[in-house]
């Protein structure tokens, strides 16, 4: 196609065009990969307080899972079917499905995007059930700051790093990582003087273990609101150690810190694992092989789930997932979001280094607004609560600018 007709001035930052005509779609501006990050940020703060809601609402959380699973390995076929078919295929950036033919020779880039896929299920389903024993605010906390710890004196924002060539700032990034690190001693603070709070407030009704509870709608924050919400929920949480909650939502966050680096292995093989002249996978592709595993094991986990139940849950069956209607299409959006935003943070890690991608991990910003203003959390609390609170939210504000400040561009 000739192309002499158009002004040469003409640049499209996140697209690719030769003289052959336009090829894949692919994020490739500094600016391009920040907003990738930030509609991310939205879409994975967003998720979990639609499972709180879901929880909340009674229904069992084997069957939220199970709906959520079909529509987030949707949203990566989705991925892969549109920005990753748009365009000519070419030997070193082949379009999905001519990817999907070349098994044989890439598999062990495959193989790194299934590993990715299988932890962050196993960290999504650790998740769940921390958000009924801790609250939705806490858990995104605890959860995003062990990842980003972790992810600092082990592997993940390391290895990202390294693996990305240096291509971020250190003299930003790791600073960065550091006012995670004070965000994780401000949740654990906020999550302790919380609890003392609730202790108080249901030491005081002395009426507790009757269940009598005044007529009409009891308010946020107050005694018979927990009671009341405590025979609603699925997950019953009164009288068990919150310490529970809070090992899960750890794991939750040590699953989240290897995802990454697995991705980006997969997609820019440093390790060399792929033979001379193999291509690289596409980042759709590698999202649609790491979408597959997560699916795979979500559904074995949450149907052996439905007939051995955790944490005291009713059983189950197939049979009786497949009839409850009642949150089904929140539990579909949950999935949707959760994809789209998966999708965003590796597109814009791919382009901007997956280091500084980990802003993402700042998702708390969104879910703890979510909890305040949906589920009433932390309302009636101490003042002690609300400042400590604050300061939290304040870290995890720098922690994010100077995160996406760090932003490189790789070549």
């Amino acid at each position: 196609m000739d192309f002499a007709g158009i002004p040469s001035l003409i640049a499209l930052p996140t697209e690719r065009v030769n003289s052959s005509g336009l090829e894949m779609y692919l994020v490739e501006s500094k600016g391009g990969a920040i907003a990738c990050m930030l509609l991310s940020l939205f879409c994975l703060g967003t998720w979990p307080a639609i499972f709180t809601l879901l929880e909340r609402r009674g229904r069992l959380p084997q069957h939220t899972y199970l709906d959520y699973s079909i529509t987030n390995l949707l949203a990566a076929l989705f991925f892969a079917l549109t920005f990753g078919e748009i365009g000519k295929s070419t030997p070193e950036a082949p379009n999905f499905t001519d990817q999907l033919s070349q098994l044989r020779e890439n598999w062990p880039s495959v193989m790194f995007a299934m590993a990715g896929g299988l932890v962050l299920s196993v960290g999504n389903l650790c998740t769940q059930y921390a958000l009924a024993f801790v609250g939705l605010s806490v858990t995104e906390v605890i959860t995003a700051s062990t990842t980003v710890v972790i992810d600092l004196v082990t592997t993940g924002t390391t290895l990202n790093y390294f693996l990305d060539d240096k291509i971020n700032k250190a003299e930003i990034l790791f600073p960065g990582v550091g006012c995670f690190l004070i965000a994780v001693c401000l949740a654990s603070a906020v999550h302790s003087s919380n609890a003392a709070d609730n202790s108080a407030k249901l030491g005081e009704r002395k009426d507790l273990e009757n269940g009598n509870v005044p007529s009409g709608k009891a308010k946020f924050g107050t005694a018979d609101f927990l009671v009341e919400l405590e025979k609603r929920r699925a997950i019953k949480v009164l009288g068990k150690s919150t310490l529970v909650g809070l090992i899960i939502a750890v794991i939750a966050g040590v699953c989240f810190s290897v995802f990454s680096p697995a991705f980006n292995l997969a997609t820019n093989d440093q390790w060399h694992t792929l033979k001379n002249g193999v291509a690289k996978l596409v980042v759709y592709t590698a999202f649609f092989w790491f979408s597959i595993s997560c699916f795979v094991l979500a559904i074995f986990l949450n149907v052996a789930f439905l007939y051995y139940p955790v944490l005291n849950l009713p059983r189950s069956s197939l049979r009786t997932y497949i009839k409850d209607w009642n949150g089904r299409g929140w539990a579909f959006l949950a999935g949707l979001l959760c994809g789209i935003g998966n999708g965003l943070q590796f597109m814009g890690g791919e382009a901007a280094g997956y280091a500084a991608a980990d802003a993402v991990q700042a998702l708390p910003l969104v879910s703890t607004f979510w909890g305040i203003f949906l589920f009433g959390e932390f309302q009636r609390s101490s003042r002690r609560t609300y400042i400590l609170l604050v300061s939290m939210l304040f870290m995890f504000i720098i922690a994010v600018a100077v995160l996406m400040a760090s932003a490189g561009h790789r070549k």
